[in-house]
């Protein structure tokens, strides 16, 4: 058993890295787990983050490290959380290694993995020169012949208009599927863009840059990257194991100060904001939980 925290982070993306940062300035006795795994591995530069344009994340994180380690009341555990349980007023965590910790809160900074779809070496250029968010990447490939990945209608139609705006060479890939009612093909085919509804059976290039699309028919097109709308899911499950709910596109639902409806339970980053995915709207989400965190612990401390 190790000391009592008065906050544990579990996830040490831009979330829980600024949480950790506002926490630690705040003089609050904190820990922050992170099992290395983050979603953006694949990602070569992180862009949209004013100061930090076109950083890799890894030294993103070298530089969040170095800023926290400023503050001796944060703890940094690299070591993956396996289970957490509410025992009364705190909550139990305990590592992979065994080990356990308590704490008077927590914030759910676990973020949003992304499922792909079903083709063949699509992770191959994932990151390279196909990207999921055209505010990352989109400036990078603009004015490309560039492919459009989409396999729901939900977001599907306003993914293609955006994607439209760096670049109008596109084609729209639904991958064997009948997505797009008559109107949105419509309006997709004014403005030249053109729709295949063949299966993709593979993409061709050297060292993640595609060059070329295949297609399970034996059709093929040359393109020089893309955007795919992969499907995220939550990272973990802590929220739900704890009975948190969920907002309609899967997030944790949240305040203004990440608190979920069980007390004593934050969430922050992509596993609440769900989407946009940017780095700068999940490390100022990571500060709105901390400061929630403080707020109620400063409420509670006085009525002591």
């Amino acid at each position: 058993m190790n000391d009592l925290f008065d906050c544990a982070i579990i996830g040490g993306g831009p979330a829980g890295l600024n949480a950790a940062l506002v926490l630690g300035r705040a003089r609050r006795n904190t820990i922050l787990f992170d099992n290395n795994n983050p979603r953006n591995a694949v990602t070569q530069e992180s862009h949209g983050f004013i100061t930090r344009d076109g950083i890799k994340p890894k030294e993103f994180r070298e530089i969040a490290h170095r800023d926290i380690a400023k503050y001796p009341s944060v703890m940094y555990e690299k070591t993956e959380i396996i289970s957490i349980t509410k025992k009364g007023r705190l909550f139990e965590l305990v590592t992979s290694d065994k080990e356990l910790y308590q704490s008077k809160t927590i914030i759910i900074s676990t973020g949003l993995k992304d499922v792909l779809p079903d083709i063949e070496n699509i992770s191959d250029y994932y990151g390279k020169s196909l990207f999921n968010c055209p505010y990352c990447d989109g400036w990078e490939m603009r004015d490309k012949p560039l492919v459009v990945i989409i396999e729901e209608q939900t977001q599907g139609f306003h993914f293609i208009q955006t994607v439209y705006n760096w670049s109008k060479d596109l084609i729209v890939c639904t991958n064997g599927k009948s997505i797009l009612n008559p109107e949105q093909k419509r309006l997709i085919q004014n403005k030249d863009i053109k729709i295949m509804e063949n299966k993709i059976k593979n993409f061709e290039g050297k060292n993640g840059q595609m060059e070329k699309i295949h297609f399970e028919n034996g059709d093929s097109m040359i393109r020089k990257g893309g955007f795919v709308l992969p499907q995220p899911i939550q990272a973990s499950d802590f929220a739900k194991k704890l009975g948190c709910e969920y907002n309609s596109l899967g997030g944790i639902s949240v305040d203004f100060y990440g608190r979920t409806n069980v007390e004593g339970v934050y969430a922050a980053g992509d596993a609440s904001v769900f989407a946009p995915a940017q780095l700068i709207i999940s490390a100022a989400d990571g500060l709105k939980a901390a400061a929630g965190v403080n707020r109620d612990l400063i409420q509670k401390e006085f009525l002591e």
